[in-house]
């Protein structure tokens, strides 16, 4: 048993520091509002390149020009480089910290805020913040059609989707670079944000506000369709799991549904209704597990479902030590079936 298990474990170890998704670039906008705030900083930043090569051009003037001799130096109370203190000192800085605070202002009233977000369009996503992972509800149609998932969201290129922001525990912060600027969630707020995809791709976003010891493990995927390609993935996404077809993966169902499983987690279509930890009903075609921390292979899923305090320590997934090393494979595979 401890060989069978040790493998996956080792091999879950060798990934655990590298996340699933690894390209993040702010430059590199891929919607609307990442294109403002990216305009916003390159003016910014351009900015301050012109204010640091003029301070440097001014410290190699002043030790380069003649200073006369001993004898005709000026006195030192004869005020004759006040002017100079008055504008280095005072109306540049003024005239760049104004200019920035104005662009800064016109920015963020590209952006909904207050009663303007809150009582537009009524969201089609909620996404609540955990220790350390991400709650993701989809409101789209009536009360029959919605569903959840986590640490993914699913949204079609081109059209803006709004989402509310929630916390369970402590604030959290949810950031996708290429897509938006930050926005907290904080407990007992809901924050709204709109985010809009210009093209089909996988952006990485993560909590980009300290919440504990696993803060850089809670990663977030958006990953935007084509429009008919998101109405596909979202008519599948509302069907209840399927009947696991091979025969470790039915031997999987039954150690997960008489097992702790099936008092944190949901499958839908199963007698698995925990609110605990994240619904599992399509974990199989998420990009990665524990919250986008390691590949969705069966390796990880094996180690994940065994030995989750060893790879993600102070998560609330226990580490589940008493299955056998066939009942861990059969465990995985159903999981892993979960299409």
């Amino acid at each position: 048993m401890l060989k069978r298990v040790s493998v996956p474990v080792a091999a879950a170890l060798l990934s655990a520091s590298c996340s699933v998704i690894n390209d993040q670039n702010m430059l590199r906008p891929g919607g609307p509002a990442a294109r403002t705030l990216a305009s916003a900083n390159t003016f910014i930043l351009w900015l301050f390149v012109g204010v640091v090569v003029v301070m440097w051009v001014l410290l190699w003037w002043i030790p380069m020009r003649r200073r006369g001799t001993l004898t005709e130096h000026a006195s030192w109370n004869d005020g004759g480089d006040l002017r100079w203190v008055f504008i280095g000192g005072i109306t540049v800085p003024v005239i760049v910290l104004a200019g920035v605070f104005l662009i800064s202002l016109r920015t963020m009233a590209a952006f909904p805020l207050g009663d303007q977000a809150m009582h537009g369009p009524r969201p089609v996503v909620q996404i609540i913040g955990h220790q350390w992972w991400w709650e993701v509800h989809y409101l789209y149609g009536n009360m029959s059609e919605q569903f959840a998932d986590a640490n993914e969201i699913h949204i079609p290129v081109g059209q803006p989707i709004d989402i509310d922001l929630e916390s369970h525990d402590v604030i959290h912060s949810f950031w996708v670079p290429e897509l938006h600027g930050k926005v907290d969630l904080i407990p007992g707020l809901i924050n709204r944000i709109r985010i809009q995809a210009d093209r089909a791709a996988i952006f990485r976003g993560e909590c980009a506000e300290y919440c504990g010891p696993q803060h850089a493990h809670m990663i977030l995927a958006v990953r935007a369709d084509a429009p008919e390609d998101f109405a596909k993935w979202l008519t599948h996404a509302r069907q209840p799991a399927g009947a696991p077809a091979e025969p470790l993966a039915r031997l999987g169902q039954q150690v997960f549904l008489n097992a702790q499983c099936a008092l944190c987690h949901t499958v839908r279509g199963t007698q698995a209704h925990g609110l605990v930890g994240p619904d599992l009903t399509h974990v199989g075609s998420r990009l990665g597990i524990a919250s986008q921390m390691l590949p969705n292979n069966v390796a990880n899923v094996e180690a994940w479902v065994t030995h989750a305090q060893s790879l993600k320590p102070y998560a609330q997934m226990p580490s589940l030590s008493m299955f056998t090393g066939e009942e861990a494979q059969a465990l995985a595979a159903y999981v892993r079936s979960l299409n």
